[in-house]
């Protein structure tokens, strides 16, 4: 199997063509409805987009000083990494924007980006909390500073290295714990002078971005559904096919592996400075383990699967270090317990993560509450129980993964609407 390309690469790939002079090709750029929306943003903003194919985009880049502002807002969708990486490369920009969502992302907080922003001279102004539409008013001189983000989130980093960018001097962020180094990495494909390693990022402004070519490595948040459903579902085996393997992303899979999982690493390579490799798949019984906190930030968006892989291991799961997961597209922490509880699994919360007691899945409702990666992972979780299993709005699953149920069908999961 194929799954559908890196979203946080996807929506970094069309933001610094965009800014990058010249013409850069994307290939596959995942079809979901927050990497479009980017698209759309940027279009908004000036910037000529051809998608001569599904998957492919055609960017030609206007320079760092070359979008164009549009008194319409700019609406980022369900997309939270769109509006904070957009949130970092408008702040500089000479004229005003408006940042919008649907109406999960307007209930996510953004102070967590408005803050160590304004330190930079940025004015960006928002809804009380600290919440969305974000008003950014132009015209400001950004100097760069050196911050210690409060949390660990690649999202904060990445909007604080794209103001970066414009603002005077040198611009370091220092983490509390590793994130996800997307963004440096790919600046360094597009040519700008960025030091990075684990927990530190380093650039200075002045310099330009140049086109490259840029093939997106398949989504290993996307792999992971079919990771733990292979793992589960006796007799399973599957090959996954270029995935992306930052090592900053895969933390799920040193859970697994603790955990007894049979997961093979094949292929290995690199694209656009990204590692990739082929995933081989078996069945493999597991056992629940204490996930080791150092590995947490490496595996943020994949605790809803991590989750149904420990329902279903023999023994007990300790998550604790996760609190960020209370402030995704849902409580993550809150909707995966409701629904494990739903089918039969006992779960206690705690602020920062959850105690699972593994066990047998029975059938019953799950509410999503329009959370994709919580749709996608009750959807492995049916495939275990032992009657059918309900799960409730599920629209949002396009945002991060179109075609999850055909292709999940094609691999054998049993699945209707």
């Amino acid at each position: 199997m194929r799954v559908p390309g890196d979203k946080s690469i996807s929506h970094r790939a069309v933001m610094l063509a965009a800014i990058a002079e010249g013409t850069t090709h994307i290939r596959g750029f995942l079809e979901g409805e927050d990497t479009r929306a980017t698209a759309r943003v940027f279009t908004q903003l000036g910037v000529r987009i051809e998608a001569p194919n599904d998957g492919e985009r055609i960017v030609h880049g206007v320079g760092l000083h070359g979008l164009q502002g549009t008194p319409a807002s700019l609406d980022c969708g369900n997309a939270g990494t769109g509006m904070r990486l957009l949130a970092g490369l408008l702040a500089a920009q000479a004229f005003d924007s408006t940042l919008v969502g649907d109406e999960s992302l307007s209930k996510r907080p953004m102070g967590r980006v408005i803050d160590p922003l304004a330190a930079m001279g940025a004015q960006v102004d928002s809804a009380p909390g600290g919440l969305p539409p974000l008003r950014i008013h132009g015209g400001a001189r950004l100097r760069g500073v050196e911050t210690a983000t409060p949390v660990a989130s690649a999202q904060v980093k990445s909007a604080l290295l794209l103001a970066g960018l414009y603002a005077d001097g040198e611009t370091v962020v220092r983490e509390p714990h590793p994130t996800r180094d997307y963004t440096e990495r790919m600046l360094a494909a597009f040519g700008w002078p960025v030091e990075f390693a684990p927990g530190i990022a380093r650039l200075p402004g002045g310099h330009r971005l140049s086109a490259i070519d840029i093939d997106v490595p398949a989504d290993f948040s996307s792999a992971a559904f079919f990771i733990v459903a292979a793992t589960l579902v006796p007799g399973s085996e599957v090959r996954l096919e270029a995935v992306g393997m930052n090592p900053r992303r895969t933390g799920l899979l040193a859970a697994l592996r603790a955990m007894g999982a049979d997961i093979r690493e094949e292929n290995r390579q690199e694209q656009g400075g990204e590692p990739v490799a082929d995933l081989v798949v078996r069945h493999a019984p597991l056992r629940g383990i204490d996930v080791p906190v150092e590995i947490v930030p490496d595996m943020i968006d994949e605790f809803p699967i991590l989750f149904v892989a420990a329902a279903c291991a023999q023994g007990r799961t300790v998550v604790r270090g996760a609190a960020e997961l209370r402030v995704k597209e849902s409580d993550r922490i809150a909707t995966m317990a409701a629904g494990l509880r739903a089918l039969g699994i006992a779960i206690e919360e705690a602020p920062d993560g959850a105690v699972i007691e593994g066990g047998r899945l029975a059938g019953g409702v799950v509410e999503s509450h329009g959370d994709h990666r919580i749709a996608m992972s009750f959807a492995v979780a049916a495939q275990l129980a032992g009657g059918d299993v309900r799960i409730n709005d599920v629209a949002n699953v396009a945002t991060s993964f179109p075609g999850f149920d055909t292709l999940a069908r094609a691999a054998g999961m049993s699945l209707r609407e």
